[in-house]
């Protein structure tokens, strides 16, 4: 199963560290990463396998939203299905 992650807010230090440490600890294997700087603002696109984790979506959800909270930036988690149908037209 396929996860998207997007992570947007105030660029700072430790970014992309802290979000991949939680997948990494969760065995959560990134397959792409895109992320850019615009102006001082953080964006970051991530596709990963879930596979392999023994951690639930919604779990794993949640503590990506608080580790999220804690560097001031806001992340989101969504199933590949479900990505796809809100951004189909």
């Amino acid at each position: 199963m396929k996860l998207v992650v997007t992570v947007v807010g105030k660029d700072r230090v430790g970014i992309i560290a802290r979000v991949t440490k939680v997948l990494a600890d969760n065995n959560v294997n990134i397959l792409s990463i895109n992320q850019s700087i615009m102006e001082g603002f953080f964006t970051m696109l991530l596709i990963a396998e879930i596979s392999e984790s023994k951690m639930k979506l919604i779990d794993l959800q949640k503590v990506l939203k608080e580790e999220g909270e804690k560097i001031n930036v806001d992340i989101k988690a969504q199933h590949e299905d479900i990505f796809n149908v809100m951004h189909n037209v």
